[in-house]
C-alpha cells in the first residue's frame, strides 16, 4: 500500500470538501517537487478534466514524470501510451522494452508480454498474417474472419474486463444517465490508459482486418449478456456527427451459450461466431450516408453468458 504524505492527504480532503482550487494548488506544488503520488494524481485529473482543464498531452507528460519518479501505476500507463501513441509520439519498440522490464516483477504485465510474444507482429506491432474472410453478405457488406483471435487472447479480454463492467446506459432527454432501453447488457470500456500493448496489438489487428487506420477506432468495449439480455434492433451509424461510424468490428469471445445470434433485421442474415471469430460490417454507404440494411440486433441469450468485444470505426481520426 502506498503511503500518502500529509500534504497530499490534505489535498484529497480539500477536494472532497469541494475546495478544488486549493487542492490543485497543493498538487502542483508537490508535483513540482517530483513527489511520485502527487505527479500521478495530477496526471489523472488532467487526463479526465473537471478539477483542471482536460489536457491529455500534458497528462501524458505528467505520467512520464511520475514513472521516472517510480510510481508503478503511472509506469504502466505511460508504457501503454507509448505503445499506442495516444496524446504523443508512438514508440512500439520502447514500449515493449519497458514492458519486458515491468514483466520481471509484475505478473499481469508478464501475461501481456507472453501474449505479445505469441503474436506474429512486425516491428511496429502490426500483424504479419491475417485470416481470409468469408463474405456473408454484399448488402449490407458483412464478412466473417474465422479464428482471428486466439482462445488465450479472448480469455485475456474477458479477464481484464471483469472488474470494469457497468450497466449499459444512455443520456435521457434531461441529460441524466439512465439504463439503455435498447441494450440490456453490461459493458466494460478498455479506454486509452488501460489499452495495454496486447490490447493495442489486437486493436491494430482489427484495423488491418477492416482496412482502416487504428487511429479511426473508438476504444474497445467488452459486452456481457446474461440469459434474457439482448441488444434490440439498432444502427451503429451516428447521425449527429460528421465523423461517422462507417464500420463495426465484433469479436466473439466465447461460444458456450445458446441464443445471442447477431441478426441483420433487413435481410434475415443471422450469425453466431465461434470463439475468436471477427465479424466486420459496414454501416455507411459509399456516399457516407447510413446504410439502412446495417440495422442489426443481438438476439436474447437463452442459456449461458455471451461475451463479445466491439470496436466502432469512424470515417476519420478519432484518437487524440
Amino acid at each position: 500500500m502506498v503511503m500518502l504524505s500529509p500534504r497530499l492527504r490534505q489535498a484529497i480532503a480539500l477536494s472532497q470538501a469541494g475546495r478544488n482550487d486549493e487542492a490543485v494548488a497543493i498538487l502542483r506544488q508537490l508535483a513540482a517537487a517530483n513527489e511520485p503520488a502527487a505527479l500521478a494524481m495530477l496526471a489523472e485529473v488532467t487526463w479526465r478534466g473537471g478539477m483542471v482543464p482536460q489536457d491529455p498531452v500534458a497528462a501524458r507528460d505528467l505520467f512520464r514524470r511520475a514513472s521516472m519518479a517510480g510510481h508503478a501505476q503511472a509506469t504502466r500507463y505511460y508504457t501503454n501510451l507509448l505503445a499506442s501513441g495516444v496524446a504523443g509520439a508512438r514508440s512500439w519498440s520502447t514500449a515493449i522494452e519497458r514492458l519486458r522490464r515491468e514483466a520481471a516483477s509484475d505478473r499481469g504485465r508478464a501475461t501481456i508480454m507472453a501474449l505479445i510474444d505469441a503474436m506474429n507482429l512486425d516491428e511496429a506491432g502490426d500483424p504479419l498474417v491475417l485470416p481470409s474472410p468469408r463474405q456473408l453478405s454484399i448488402a449490407p457488406q458483412v464478412a466473417l474472419y474465422p479464428r482471428a483471435f486466439t482462445p488465450a487472447e479472448c480469455d485475456y479480454l474477458r479477464g481484464i474486463a471483469e472488474p470494469l463492467y457497468q450497466p449499459s446506459v444512455v443520456n435521457d432527454s434531461t441529460g441524466r444517465l439512465v439504463r439503455d432501453p435498447i441494450r440490456t447488457s453490461d459493458g466494460a470500456t478498455l479506454h486509452w490508459l488501460i489499452e495495454d500493448p496486447a490490447v493495442h496489438a489486437l486493436n491494430r489487428r482489427l484495423a488491418a482486418l477492416s482496412g482502416s487506420a487504428w487511429e479511426t477506432g473508438e476504444a474497445l468495449q467488452v459486452l456481457r449478456y446474461r440469459p434474457g439480455e439482448e441488444y434490440r434492433p439498432h444502427l451503429d451509424f451516428v447521425r449527429a456527427s460528421d465523423n461517422v461510424r462507417v464500420l463495426t468490428a465484433l469479436v466473439y469471445l466465447n461460444d458456450d451459450y445458446r441464443g445471442g445470434e447477431t441478426l441483420f433485421t433487413g435481410t434475415g442474415l443471422k450469425v453466431k461466431g465461434c470463439q475468436g471469430d471477427v465479424l466486420i460490417f459496414r454501416n455507411a454507404r459509399g456516399d457516407g450516408a447510413v446504410d439502412p440494411l446495417s440495422r442489426h440486433a443481438g438476439a436474447p441469450v437463452e442459456d449461458g453468458v455471451k461475451f463479445v468485444a466491439s470496436r466502432w470505426i469512424r470515417s476519420s481520426r478519432w484518437v487524440v
